[in-house]
């Protein structure tokens, strides 16, 4: 079986599906790994690192459609590289189904099976696989560290003879994966930390890392079965508008990581919010590409907004593309392994397999 990668747009994405350490564990496998010139070299992977391991390097990219059994990609391919598919052949990625519903629709007509790793379930097997929460992770951690950068204060609180510096005031938006991890970060670094999410169950966790929990009085559990946050009532967004308004007044940096699969990002600090906030103080999106948490996000840009600062990227993981790279690999070298039969010789497409029946588009 062949196993292949083509470029992404570097402009767009410097993340690697196949790092030399995982293509060693695909050929190990029997696999053959063929890659286009280059392929990681932005990475500090040089050519000459995958064929150390036994991967074919290509100078033509088109050669790599040829015969390919396993496409492995981080997003949906361009058009023309999609045109080139046939039938049989395996796409995985993080495909965004919800934006390229009628891109994959075509490749499923044309019998090419797409599986969009988003769609994980949140189970104990898919662990390993769940690119989301890997991503996630480092986001949240990066978040932290481009807000304190642009935070023209310190953060810890320091005791000195000249007097005593406070320590800066954390709000965290969204207690998932990224937000979590934003706690941890922050309070690492000496910061006061404070959390709020939709999802009663966390605030446990919320606490475990040392954060206080800002919950909404008589809130309602807003959380889907397989763990994501749903949207909230008109009657909990008000509350919600109210404790947040009084809160962000004494925030010094907020982290906002609020998403609904598939949709918009919920607005959740308002423009008037935003103009009772402390001026110098740092609000970092993490939701700006799609719509943004705050009123003002714009992507790729830092807003001024009465001497607020707000921040939102289109990929903050290109700022971490090596780690990024190397735990994306890891979970789309896991999902390939279930994806095998039990002798490990041919793709099994197993449908009573949760895991493989949820990121199948059908």
């Amino acid at each position: 079986m062949k196993i292949v990668s083509f470029l992404e747009n570097r402009k767009m994405e410097k993340r690697i599906a196949i790092t030399p350490e995982i293509a060693k564990k695909y050929i190990s496998l029997g696999f053959e790994v063929s890659l286009p010139i280059n392929y990681g070299t932005h990475l500090g992977f040089d050519d000459h690192h995958y064929k150390s391991h036994g991967v074919n390097i290509v100078e033509n990219e088109t050669d790599l459609y040829k015969n390919s059994d396993l496409i492995l990609q981080l997003g949906l391919p361009s058009e023309d590289k999609l045109s080139q598919l046939k039938e049989k052949q395996n796409l995985i990625g993080v495909l965004n189904p919800f934006l390229n519903k009628e891109k994959l629709d075509n490749l499923t007509k044309k019998k090419i099976n797409s599986f969009s790793l988003e769609l994980l379930p949140r189970i104990t097997r898919a662990q390993s696989m769940d690119v989301l929460s890997s991503q996630a992770n480092l986001a949240g951690y990066k978040a932290v560290i481009e807000a304190f950068a642009n935070f023209e204060k310190a953060i810890p609180m320091m005791m000195t003879a000249a007097g005593t510096v406070p320590a800066a005031k954390i709000l965290v938006v969204g207690a998932g994966v990224a937000g979590l991890q934003a706690i941890a970060t922050a309070k690492r670094m000496g910061a006061i930390v404070f959390a709020t999410d939709v999802r009663t169950a966390s605030r446990e966790q919320v606490e475990s890392l040392g954060g206080k929990f800002l919950s909404v009085e008589g809130a309602e559990n807003l959380e889907t079965e397989g763990g994501y946050a749903k949207e909230a009532s008109d009657e909990f967004k008000k509350k919600q508008e109210e404790l947040l308004g009084e809160t962000l007044k004494k925030i010094d940096i907020v982290i906002c990581t609020a998403l609904i699969p598939g949709k918009k990002a919920p607005v959740i600090i308002k423009e008037n919010m935003i103009n009772n906030m402390q001026k110098s103080s740092v609000i970092y999106d993490l939701a700006a590409v799609q719509g943004g948490n705050t009123a003002n996000t714009e992507v790729d840009k830092v807003i001024d907004k009465n001497g607020v600062k707000i921040m939102g990227e289109a990929n903050i993981l290109n700022k971490l593309p090596v780690s990024a790279s190397a735990l994306y690999a890891k979970n789309l070298f896991n999902f390939v392994l279930n994806l095998l039969d039990k002798e490990k010789t041919k793709i099994n497409i197993n449908l009573e397999d949760e895991i493989i029946e949820k990121t199948l588009i059908k």
